[in-house]
């Protein structure tokens, strides 16, 4: 009976992550003033993320020393709506736009504006990198 279950499970894992497919995302950021730049530029927002159809992608990514969920919502091929939550506080919830330019193979170059939905500041433009498996 348990080799029944063990079994069922088994594959029905096996299909999700065959049909799955999943993406690495990060922000560059720049360095100090007085720093130079380094693996933490481009490691200190990477996330991990599972694309649930052709137009939802869900997952987490890291915010600061905190990780968060992060979602997108692609319109077209090429352009997305992105949200982020980070765990610690719901309230700086970050709402962004992004267009995905398929730089080499899978690998892709996303020019986005991201903004913090508790300030009334103007928002931020990033530079992002995805790699699509």
């Amino acid at each position: 009976m348990i080799r029944k279950y063990i079994l069922t499970i088994a594959i029905a894992l096996t299909s999700l992550c065959a049909s799955a497919q999943y993406m690495v995302v990060s922000d560059i950021s720049s360095p100090a003033d007085d720093e130079s730049w380094g693996v933490a530029n481009f490691t200190d927002n990477i996330g991990v993320g599972y694309q649930l159809n052709d137009d939802f992608v869900l997952g987490v990514q890291k915010s600061g020393d905190d990780w968060g969920l992060f979602g997108r919502y692609n319109m077209s091929d090429n352009l997305y709506l992105s949200a982020q939550i980070p765990s610690d506080n719901s309230d700086e919830m970050k709402v962004g736009v992004g267009y995905a330019v398929k730089f080499w193979n899978d690998f892709y170059v996303e020019p986005n504006y991201v903004w913090e939905t508790s300030q009334d500041d103007e928002g931020e433009f990033k530079i992002g990198i995805t790699y699509r498996f």
